[in-house]
């Protein structure tokens, strides 16, 4: 359906997820790995993650999003997608930047999990200790 028609692109990273998305004029569906974003994602909190730019600018319902994301969890995966999602729409047209960028959605936000360390069970959680 979208194949030979012209799009924004824009990659998105969070935690360990990586998302492409891209942008196609339309009627405001967001398709996610070929699901409905309501079919991807049980939690309205993460569906109104990934849609955030687009009501920030009030774009929604002007454009179709198609997401290729992989890795991580699902938040992370909505993470990624806001990112990837406000790229490509900066790709779009520039005028959207000033917005964007005090919202915080074009930052890479670069908290990772910590990794675990010998003597240790997790990151920073120690053995139990016994007194006796």
């Amino acid at each position: 359906m979208y194949e030979t028609k012209p799009y924004f692109y824009g990659t998105g990273r969070r935690k360990d997820s990586v998302a492409r998305v891209r942008v196609y004029q339309g009627t405001g569906k967001v398709t996610i790995n070929d699901r409905d974003i309501d079919n991807y994602f049980g939690l309205e909190t993460l569906k109104l993650i990934v849609r955030s730019p687009l009501v920030l600018l009030g774009l929604e319902g002007k454009y179709d999003v198609v997401v290729r994301v992989s890795g991580g969890g699902v938040s992370g995966q909505a993470g990624a997608i806001r990112h990837g999602l406000s790229r490509a729409l900066l790709q779009q047209s520039d005028e959207n930047r000033a917005a964007l960028k005090k919202a915080g959605f074009l930052t890479r936000d670069p908290r990772m999990k910590e990794r675990k360390k010998y003597g240790l069970k997790a990151a920073r959680r120690a053995p139990q200790f016994s007194k006796r």
